[in-house]
């Protein structure tokens, strides 16, 4: 096994981590803007990170057959969750403030200035 394996190994235990903690912000946090906030969190770190691992681990695998088809799926698909899951996000906070669905209090409302 190469150093690969190794950081692949690492990066998929960070992205238990990272979905840990997204859990506990879910679970925690006040208001639906930080909720979306860790879910996000939980997406990209929980995600993107373990299938980055995976390709890395499935590269430094010398026994693994079709490690390179599993590599660049597993590439290929965080690229695409990190590209979609922020861009979702957005749009779902966007939504939520523009329908005022979600009451709160803010301190700076950068989007009231938006025109309607």
């Amino acid at each position: 096994m190469s150093v690969l394996f190794y950081i692949g190994a690492l990066l998929i235990v960070i992205g238990g981590i990272c979905d840990l903690f997204g859990a506990l912000g879910l679970l925690k946090f006040p208001n639906f803007y930080v909720r979306l906030h860790a879910a996000t969190v939980g997406t990209i770190g929980g995600a993107v990170v373990p299938l980055f691992g995976v390709a890395l681990l499935a590269l430094g695998a010398d026994f693994l057959p079709h490690r390179y088809a599993i590599a660049g799926a597993s590439f290929i698909t965080g690229i695409i969750v990190l590209l979609a899951a922020p861009a979702g996000a957005h749009a779902l906070a966007y939504a939520a403030h523009k329908a005022k669905l979600v009451e709160w209090k803010p301190k700076v409302d950068h989007l009231k200035e938006v025109r309607e």
